[in-house]
């Protein structure tokens, strides 16, 4: 067998029978390829859905389970338990393009990749919220470039939600690290540094929920600047000027603040170029999602979306610095 495709699971029912809706159209020699399902204690009927499962197109479906244990340990889990040359990651909130498998194993093919992974995108279904917040994870100007895709200006590192390595990989540095988050971003950067081929397949992306609301989203985004901290103190590339963008831009609007009553006349000024550029950037990121969507609503949301996630990143870096560098916690 050539594939296993590993996903974690914990009360997340709904999202899997609309992921192995996609599955059931994956365009790829059946016997070529499994799900392994890691269920982390799911009180949701998990269970006895993927018990009495019966694909259409003949999937081959397996499940173990394990007791509240966390995603990491769950792929871990399910990379000890795989039957594939190929173990693949993705997220339950996932839906799988039919040519998706096929773009893989052309890409290994072409291109000898020990480790790989592929964009996330919209799906033509999603609410006008999940449409805002893919605009603001994977553009550009909600990036600034440092996401994986053909423009990212830094070196690319597989995320879970799209990501494979091979066996020889697996038996050479193990599982992932069990940590609260950013595990594949250090695992990724394990593989890079043991000196294996890693790279990104452009056209195997999968469509990506991610959070369903702006307060689940704005936790998500602070956790990872908190975990892009956490990297930068493990591994010396994973943290460069770039990714601090939106702590200095936070600490620097504070001190525009602190310093305003006593330098009105210069402030004033600095105040009126902030507005701009923020008026600018505002403008920018709703044209660039209309084009995307040719919708109003998304447009109007990716504004809010893209706010919130510089502004979350950027309080979840200056915890992260305080909690990881100053007081050296774990």
């Amino acid at each position: 067998m050539k594939f296993t495709i590993i996903v974690p699971v914990y009360n997340r029912l709904e999202e899997v029978k609309e992921l192995l809706e996609s599955a059931e159209n994956i365009d790829f020699n059946r016997s070529e390829f499994e799900f392994l399902f890691v269920d982390d204690g799911s009180n949701d009927g998990f269970n006895e859905f993927i018990s009495s499962y019966q694909s259409p197109s003949k999937l081959k479906l397996r499940a173990i389970f394990q007791q509240n244990q966390g995603p990491a340990n769950a792929r871990n889990n399910g990379m000890a338990n795989c039957d594939g040359d190929f173990m693949l990651f993705i997220d339950s909130d996932c839906m799988l393009p039919p040519q998706w498998l096929k773009e893989i194993d052309k890409g290994i093919a072409e291109f000898g990749f020990d480790a790989f992974g592929g964009p996330d995108t919209f799906h033509p279904s999603f609410s006008p919220l999940l449409k805002a917040i893919n605009y603001s994870m994977t553009s550009f100007i909600g990036t600034g470039g440092i996401r994986g895709n053909k423009k990212s200006v830094e070196k690319f590192y597989p995320r879970s939600f799209n990501m494979g390595i091979s066996r020889a990989v697996y038996e050479k540095i193990g599982g992932m690290r069990l940590r609260y988050y950013g595990e594949d971003t250090d695992f990724s950067a394990r593989i890079d540094e043991s000196g294996f081929k890693m790279g990104l397949i452009p056209d195997a992306f999968v469509y990506h929920k991610r959070r369903t609301s702006l307060t689940k989203f704005f936790k998500q985004i602070k956790t990872i600047g908190m975990a892009r901290i956490k990297l930068g103190t493990m591994h010396k590339n994973m943290l460069k000027v770039i990714h601090l963008l939106p702590a200095i831009l936070i600490l620097g609007l504070l001190l525009l603040v602190i310093v305003t009553p006593f330098l009105l006349t210069f402030t004033g000024y600095l105040w009126s170029l902030v507005g701009i550029g923020f008026l600018g950037i505002c403008l920018l990121a709703f044209f660039q999602s209309f084009r995307m969507y040719k919708s109003i609503k998304p447009a109007l949301l990716s504004i809010v979306t893209l706010n919130i996630q510089v502004f979350a990143y950027g309080v979840g870096l200056l915890q992260g610095i305080f909690k990881f560098i100053i007081l050296k916690k774990d």
